[in-house]
């Protein structure tokens, strides 16, 4: 049987980028350096080693303790599943869906990264990645005059962010629903400019920002209940970060 955390996940330069991954999962859960290194059982001192020299290469133990701290896996630490895309994991076990408020749509929006549109034309929706912001309440991205992202100028509209998280099970999105418009106000593009969360990941000159102003947001949320997830075999398990399993390890 195939060992599932081979020791060399980390040798040499980590291919996934393993101390950014660190640093960006606790920055998302809202846990301090200090407080992931204690709860993981390691000094703050290497944990800061770990998230910023290159060459780090933790034992497995370590990487273990880390990822059951950080509600994940050794696979998603190591980067190894940078080129899967998300919701392969298993369906948790007692599923509770909720509708979220517009308010948390709004809070999730403002989050920021990488989101959806859905832009009409006259062979169906075409549906392309950008990278937004939302400033004073509207969703804005930048892009190329002509290119596909450019083409939802005039139109109706829809917008959609999510996130999974395949270690358990859970996740949420957003859909927004508004008219887009292209923001042809040099100050306003100005402003846009400085407030943008980020530059576009696709690089080169887009300097053409697109305005979306919802006139409706909706999202849902599915969560896991008491912490469980479902095994291979179907049955209940206790999810890593549960208490109950670390007084049972």
């Amino acid at each position: 049987m195939p060992d599932p955390f081979p020791l060399n996940v980390t040798d040499g330069s980590p291919a996934g980028d393993l101390g950014r991954r660190i640093a960006v999962r606790r920055t998302a859960l809202d846990l301090s350096r200090e407080e992931t290194a204690d709860q993981a059982g390691v000094a703050a001192s290497y944990l800061q080693y770990l998230e910023e020299f290159p060459g780090a290469a933790p034992g497995r133990s370590v990487l273990l303790r880390l990822a059951e701290v950080l509600r994940t896996t050794v696979t998603d630490l190591a980067g190894g599943d940078s080129d899967r895309t998300p919701g392969q994991g298993r369906a948790g076990s007692d599923p509770e869906f909720t509708e979220l408020t517009v308010q948390e749509c709004r809070e999730l929006l403002s989050t920021h990264g990488v989101g959806r549109v859905a832009i009409p034309t006259v062979s169906g929706p075409v549906i392309v990645p950008v990278n937004y912001s939302v400033v004073d309440g509207a969703i804005v991205y930048r892009t190329a005059p002509g290119a596909m992202p450019s083409r939802a100028a005039g139109c109706q509209v829809t917008f959609e962010i999510d996130r999974i998280d395949d270690a358990f099970s859970e996740g949420w999105s957003v859909l927004a629903l508004g008219r887009a418009r292209t923001v042809t106000d040099a100050d306003d593009a100005r402003r846009l400019t400085e407030h943008a969360f980020s530059t576009p990941w696709a690089g080169g000159p887009r300097e053409e920002w697109v305005r979306i102003d919802a006139l409706s947001l909706t999202g849902r949320r599915i969560a896991t209940r008491r912490g469980t997830v479902s095994g291979p075999s179907g049955t209940d398990g206790l999810s890593p970060s549960d208490p109950a399993r670390r007084r049972l390890a």
